[in-house]
């Protein structure tokens, strides 16, 4: 199995977010507005962290994987944990991971990284090759 590639960090994103949201160009309620989807989601999915929440810095952030490809049919969209990744990529040929952090206290929500998983269009046993 491969891991994690074509990684992408939204780390410089959210810096910028904090900034305008510290000097007053954005307001509260537009930097924490998860919804309350994204409040179960983590709540029943999310993994804790051990970092504080940026704006509150009351509670621990959580981060929520979200699944998207076409070949997860129905399951597409869903909030999984971590460890159930690792099965979905022995799996799936390939799909997208996007790893949202989220504060349960303040509603702070912001995507933290995506990156692809699976086995890989190139990797033997894949029903790609098979077709070709």
């Amino acid at each position: 199995m491969r891991t994690q590639r074509q990684v992408v960090d939204y780390s410089l994103q959210k810096r910028a977010t904090l900034r305008a949201l510290f000097a007053g160009r954005i307001g509260t309620y537009e930097a924490c507005d998860a919804s309350p989807y994204l409040l179960n989601a983590a709540k029943f999915h999310g993994e804790r962290t051990e970092t504080p929440c940026p704006v509150c810095r009351r509670e621990q952030l959580w981060h929520v994987h979200y699944i998207y490809g076409d070949e997860l049919k129905q399951s597409a969209g869903q909030a999984r944990r971590k460890a159930e990744l690792t099965t979905l990529a022995q799996t799936y040929r390939e799909f997208t991971v996007y790893v949202v952090e989220v504060c349960r206290g303040c509603g702070w929500n912001h995507l933290a990284e995506q990156f692809l998983l699976g086995r890989g269009v190139g990797d033997p046993g894949t029903r790609h090759e098979a077709a070709e």
